[in-house]
């Protein structure tokens, strides 16, 4: 397989768990981002956008300027740390705990000449911070995008991005939880910790 990198978006708030950090919310002891960025291990480099700084060793760190214009501008800050030997890019959100290696493997393998794959649902909606991606394929998107856009990227949607993209739609064979299931709630938290919770006793 050909060399691979990681961006990892980790601006997302907690505004509905009461806190201002999602991505850095203790999942049995592990906080989710450091979760995803243990299933992209193998990336080099492996790049975490926006959330806490306090990364850990041989992980990048940057942001996107100005703060908060959203996942396309934060992935545009991540692109921009990733050096052109890396010919594929694992895009994906901070707060993820589920999300494994074999899942990221899978990605890596349904991509063949496409310019991504994305996880969908079993209801066909893609994943959209859940997939693999010719890094080539997004930075020509990313600047066209720019150029279209008097104020850049910012703002810019991730459907918007991939839209005019060759995208490989990938269903998942495995068990539940989903690699894509997020932690928006209390309530999302808690399934996540009694599925760990039961992968570990069982």
């Amino acid at each position: 397989m050909a060399r691979f990198a990681a961006v990892v978006l980790a601006g997302g708030s907690a505004r509905r768990m009461g806190g201002s950090d999602k991505p850095s919310v203790l999942v049995a002891g592990i906080s989710m981002r450091d979760r995803v960025l243990s299933a992209v291990a193998a990336a080099e480099p492996r790049v975490v956008v926006g959330g806490r700084s306090d990364v850990p060793d041989g992980v990048r760190w940057t942001r996107e300027e100005p703060p908060g214009g959203g996942p396309v501008a934060a992935l545009a800050a991540g692109l921009a740390t990733v050096d052109p030997g890396a010919e594929e890019v694992v895009v994906v959100a901070g707060d993820l705990p589920m999300l494994t290696t074999a899942a990221v493997h899978d990605l890596r393998e349904a991509l063949s000449t496409a310019d991504g794959s994305l996880f969908v649902d079993r209801d066909g909606r893609r994943q959209l911070l859940c997939g693999v991606w010719r890094t080539a394929a997004l930075r020509r998107r990313l600047t066209e995008m720019a150029a279209a856009q008097p104020g850049g990227v910012a703002g810019a949607s991730m459907r918007a991005l991939i839209e005019p993209l060759d995208v490989v739609d990938v269903s998942w064979a495995g068990e539940d939880p989903p690699p894509w299931f997020d932690c928006d709630t209390d309530d999302d938290l808690r399934k996540v910790r009694e599925w760990l919770t039961a992968k570990t006793t069982g």
